[in-house]
C-alpha cells in the first residue's frame, strides 16, 4: 500500500499505462457510477453547500462533465508534472470556495476531510460499478487502486492521511460517514429531482430538441431510479429517497449491459472521443467535425419525423413574447442564458467566478495569469451590483436586470476584455492567431470571425466580446464558451 505522497506500490509505479484508473477509464459503466459518486459528494453539507453555492453543475453540466473528465485525467496521468499543474489548479479553485450554507453552517472547499471524502466517493464508486456489473475486483486489484486513489489524495493535500492507509479500514470509515454526516442536501434533490428532468441538449444534439426532450422524458426518470436504488441503504433511509418499485432489478440490468461492453474489440469505446463528439460544434474545423456534422444532420431528420409523429412541445425554444429579432435574445433570456451560471435565478459573485473559471480552464492559464482574470471579473461584479441591485440584497435578480435594461460596456467589462485578450494571446504579439483562437474558442476562425485577416487583434476582439455581452447578441464564438451547457 502506498504511504503519504508515495506514487509506487513496492516496485510498480502508480501512474503507469497499467494502472487501475486506465484500465476502467473507458469503461461505459462510469457513466452511471460517476452519478452516483457525485449524488454521495453532495450528500455531504460541506460539498452540498459549496456546490449549492458556486457550482455550474446545474445551468452548465455538459461543460461541467467535460471539465471534470479532462481534470481526472490529468491527475491520474503518467508524467509527474502534469500531476502536479493539475493539483496547483484545483487547490487554486478550492480555495475560492467557502461560505456559510442556508442554516448558518460554514462550508470550505480547502477542507481537508471533505476533499478525502471526495476521493472516497469515486473509488467506492469505482468498486461498486464492478460488483453491480457481475465482475467484482479481487483483492489485490482492490489494494492497487485504493493506492491510487490515496496518491491523488497526495497529490492535492500533501498526504492522504484523512483516508485510512488499510483498504478494510476504508470500509468502516465509508460506513460512518454514510450513517453519521450525509444530509438529503438541496444539491441532491436537485441532482436527482432537477438535473435530469431539464437537462439541456449537448451539443451534437441542439438541433434536434424534440428528440432530446422525447429522449430525456423517458431516460431522465429512469437514471434517476437507477441512481437512488444504487445508493447505500443507510443513507436512502435517511435521506427518505423512496426506491421505485422494480429499480434495484432495473439498476443490476443497467450496470450488467454497461459491463458487457468489455467483450468489445479493444479500442471500439474510447471516452475521451465520445465526450469530444458531444461538444463538437458541427461547424468547427476540427477533422472530426465532418463526422458529427452527419450525425446532427441525421440527428435532425429524425428529429423532425418525431415532432410529426408526435407533436412533443419544445421547451427549449425561446420564449416568442421575448424575442427581440433574429440573432438577438431578450433582457431576461441573456440574464438566465449567459449571466446566470450557477442557475439559481439571481446574478452575483459566484456566477462571475464561475465564467473567469472556465475561461482559465480553456486557456490552461497559470499563476499569476489566472488571479487576473479574477481580479477582473470582480471588479465588473462590483459594477454591475452597485448599478443593479435595487433592493440591497447583494445580488441582482433577473427582474432588476431586465428593468435596467444597461448596457453592460462599462471600465470594468471592458478591462475584463482587455485581460482575456492578454490571456488569450500567448506569445505576446498583439493579436490572436488562429491556433491561440481554438484554444479559447475551440475552433479556428473561419466564418466565426469576420475579418480577412490572418490574426485577430485587441481591438476587434475586444470589441466582439463586448458585443456580445452588452448587445446579447447570438451565433457567436462567445455563445458555446458562455451561454451553452
Amino acid at each position: 500500500m502506498t504511504t503519504g505522497s508515495s506514487t509506487t506500490t513496492g516496485d510498480t509505479p502508480l501512474f503507469d499505462a497499467e494502472s487501475q484508473f486506465g484500465t476502467f477509464f473507458d469503461d461505459p459503466r462510469w457513466a452511471l457510477a460517476l452519478i452516483r459518486a457525485t449524488v454521495l459528494e453532495a450528500a455531504h453539507p460541506q460539498v452540498g453547500a459549496a456546490l449549492a453555492d458556486n457550482s455550474a453543475f446545474v445551468a452548465h453540466p455538459w461543460r461541467r462533465l467535460r471539465n471534470t473528465f479532462l481534470s481526472m485525467r490529468r491527475m491520474f496521468d503518467a508524467d509527474p508534472a502534469v500531476r502536479e499543474r493539475e493539483a496547483a489548479r484545483l487547490n487554486r479553485l478550492h480555495a475560492r470556495m467557502s461560505g456559510s450554507d442556508a442554516r448558518g453552517r460554514a462550508y470550505d472547499a480547502m477542507d481537508r476531510a471533505t476533499r478525502a471524502w471526495v476521493v472516497a466517493t469515486l473509488f467506492e464508486g469505482a468498486v461498486t460499478m464492478c460488483r453491480l456489473g457481475g465482475q467484482p475486483l479481487d483483492q489485490d486489484t482492490m489494494e492497487r487502486m485504493y493506492a491510487e486513489y490515496r496518491a491523488f489524495l497526495a497529490a492535492l493535500d500533501g498526504d492522504a492521511g484523512e483516508l485510512p492507509e488499510d483498504v478494510n479500514d476504508f470500509w468502516r470509515y465509508f460506513d460512518r460517514v454514510v450513517e453519521e454526516e450525509l444530509e438529503n442536501t438541496e444539491a441532491v434533490r436537485i441532482i436527482l429531482y432537477r438535473l435530469f428532468d431539464h437537462l439541456p441538449a449537448p451539443a451534437l444534439l441542439a438541433g434536434a430538441p424534440t428528440l432530446w426532450a422525447a429522449g430525456r422524458a423517458v431516460v431522465g426518470p429512469l437514471l434517476g431510479a437507477i441512481t437512488v436504488a444504487s445508493l447505500p441503504e443507510p443513507y436512502r433511509r435517511r435521506a427518505g429517497l423512496p426506491e421505485m418499485p422494480g429499480a434495484p432489478t432495473l439498476m443490476q440490468g443497467a450496470y450488467f449491459a454497461a459491463g458487457l461492453t468489455r467483450f468489445l474489440p479493444e479500442g471500439w469505446i474510447n471516452a475521451e472521443t465520445i465526450i469530444e463528439a458531444l461538444f463538437l460544434s458541427p461547424d468547427s474545423d476540427d477533422p472530426r467535425a465532418r463526422t458529427v456534422t452527419v450525425l446532427h444532420a441525421r440527428m435532425k431528420r429524425a428529429s423532425a419525423l418525431l415532432r410529426l409523429l408526435t407533436p412533443l412541445g419544445d421547451d427549449t425554444d425561446p420564449d416568442p413574447a421575448n424575442a427581440t429579432g433574429e440573432g438577438r435574445r431578450s433582457a431576461k433570456e441573456f440574464f438566465h442564458q449567459v449571466l446566470d451560471q450557477t442557475g439559481d435565478g439571481h446574478l452575483d459573485w459566484p456566477d462571475l467566478a464561475a465564467m473567469a473559471r472556465e475561461l482559465a480552464t480553456r486557456l490552461d492559464l497559470d499563476e499569476p495569469e489566472e488571479t487576473r482574470l479574477y481580479d477582473a471579473f470582480a471588479a465588473w461584479w462590483r459594477e454591475l451590483q452597485a448599478a443593479l441591485d435595487t433592493d440591497g440584497d447583494g445580488r441582482v435578480s433577473a427582474d432588476e436586470y431586465a428593468a435596467a435594461v444597461p448596457s453592460l460596456a462599462g471600465p470594468a467589462l471592458i478591462r475584463v476584455a482587455e485581460v482575456l485578450f492578454d490571456a488569450t494571446d500567448k506569445d505576446g504579439s498583439g493579436a490572436i492567431d488562429a491556433d491561440e483562437h481554438r484554444t479559447l474558442f475551440r475552433t479556428a476562425f473561419h466564418r466565426d470571425l469576420a475579418t480577412t485577416h490572418s490574426t485577430y487583434g485587441r481591438s476587434a476582439f475586444v470589441g466582439d466580446f463586448l458585443s456580445f455581452m452588452s448587445g446579447r447578441r447570438t451565433n457567436t464564438p462567445y455563445d458555446p464558451l458562455l451561454a451553452d451547457a
